[in-house]
C-alpha cells in the first residue's frame, strides 16, 4: 500500500502520521516519481518545528529523494517512464511513496549511482558545493573548520574539501564520532561539546586561526566559532541543530576580529535553475570519484517520526533514509 507522512501542524515528531496515499496523475510539465529512497535532513525538522513556517496544514515534508519516473504529464519531453532520477529542494513533499515533481527539478541519474546513494547525497551534496565551490573557493591553501564532522553534511564536507586539497579540522561530540571524522579524512578532530574551540584551533594553526569555518550546529556554537577564524576569514552558518541562535551584535564580527559571516540557504541555491544543474553535475562527478556520504541508518517510511527523533537527539551519524514500505 502506498503511504504518505502527513504533518498535522508544527510541533514534535508526534505530529507526523502515516496515511494511505494514492498516486496522482501528473499535470502539464510534471512527472510522477515512485521513490526508492527519501532523504531525512535537519531542514525537515526545522519545517516540522515551525522554525520555517509552511503556508498550510496538513503538509508533507521532505526535500530530497530518488526513484523511478512512473508517469509524465503533457509537455515533458526529456524524461520517460522508467528513467532513474533524483532531486533536491523545493517544492517539499518527499515523504511519500509517490509524488508529483516539476520536470525541471528531476535530475537523470548517471549509471553507477544508485537511487539509495543519490537520495542520501542530493541535499548535502548541493550544500557542500555551495559552501566549498561557490561561497568560498576552497583549495590547497585553505584551512577549514567543519563542525559535526561525523554527521551527514559534515562527512560530505570533509571528503570533498580533502579532495580539493584543504587542511580540515573537524569537531565531534565523542571519541567514536571523532574516529569516524578521521576516517572521512579530517586532519585533526576536536572532541567534546564543551571543548575550548578557540584555544584548540589556535594551537593547531600556529595561532593564526582557520581561513573558513562552517557551522551547522547553531546555539552558542556560532559565537564560539568566531574566535577560531583568522582576520578577514569567513564563517558560514548553515543550521541550528543545537537550537536557536542568540541575537548577534555586529561588533562580534569586527572591527577587532575583522571576519565575515554568511547565512546561505541551499534551498535558495537549488532554486536557481542554472546553479542547480551545474552543482548537480559537479556532485555526480564527485560521487563517481568516491566522494559520497555514509548511509548511517535506514527506516521504513512509516517510521519517519522515529527517524526525526533519532536525528534530533544526536543518536545518528551519516545520512538517514526513509524506504517506502
Amino acid at each position: 500500500m502506498d503511504l504518505m507522512i502527513r504533518m498535522t501542524g508544527p510541533g514534535g515528531a508526534d505530529r507526523l502520521e502515516a496515511m494511505p496515499g494514492t498516486p496522482q496523475p501528473p499535470n502539464d510539465g510534471e512527472i510522477r516519481v515512485r521513490h526508492d529512497a527519501i532523504g531525512v535532513n535537519f531542514i525537515d525538522i526545522y519545517f516540522r518545528q515551525g522554525l520555517y513556517p509552511l503556508p498550510a496544514y496538513p503538509a508533507v515534508l521532505g526535500v530530497e529523494g530518488a526513484g523511478i519516473v512512473e508517469a509524465v504529464g503533457s509537455g515533458v519531453v526529456d524524461l520517460s517512464p522508467g528513467d532513474r532520477i533524483a532531486y533536491a529542494g523545493a517544492p517539499i513533499g518527499a515523504y511519500a511513496s509517490t509524488r508529483l515533481l516539476p520536470q525541471g527539478r528531476a535530475l537523470r541519474l548517471p549509471d553507477g549511482i544508485s537511487t539509495r546513494l543519490a537520495a542520501a547525497s542530493m541535499l548535502r551534496g548541493l550544500t557542500a558545493h555551495m559552501l566549498l565551490k561557490h561561497l568560498y573557493r576552497v583549495g590547497p591553501d585553505t584551512t577549514l573548520l567543519v563542525h559535526a564532522a561525523a554527521g551527514g553534511l559534515g562527512a560530505m564536507l570533509v571528503r570533498w574539501a580533502k579532495h580539493l586539497g584543504a587542511t580540515v579540522i573537524g569537531t565531534a561530540g565523542s571519541e567514536a564520532k571523532a574516529a569516524m571524522a578521521t576516517t572521512h579524512g579530517a586532519d585533526h578532530v576536536i572532541v567534546g561539546r564543551n571543548a575550548d574551540l578557540e584555544k584548540e584551533v589556535r594551537a593547531l594553526t600556529e595561532g593564526m586561526g582557520v581561513d573558513y569555518a562552517i557551522d551547522g550546529i547553531g546555539g552558542d556554537t556560532l559565537q564560539r566559532t568566531f574566535g577560531c577564524v583568522r582576520p578577514f576569514g569567513l564563517v558560514a552558518s548553515v543550521g541550528q541543530a543545537a537550537g536557536f541562535i542568540p541575537p548577534l551584535s555586529v561588533e562580534a564580527l569586527g572591527p577587532r576580529r575583522s571576519i565575515s559571516l554568511a547565512r546561505p540557504s541551499v534551498m535558495a541555491y537549488s532554486a536557481n535553475p542554472i546553479l542547480y544543474k551545474t552543482a548537480a553535475a559537479d556532485l555526480f562527478a564527485a560521487m563517481a570519484r568516491g566522494i559520497v556520504p555514509e548511509i548511517g541508518a535506514e527506516y521504513r517510511l512509516s517510521q519517519a517520526a522515529q527517524a526525526h527523533s533519532d536525528l534530533e537527539a544526536g543518536r545518528t551519524t551519516g545520512s538517514l533514509l526513509l524506504i517506502p514500505d
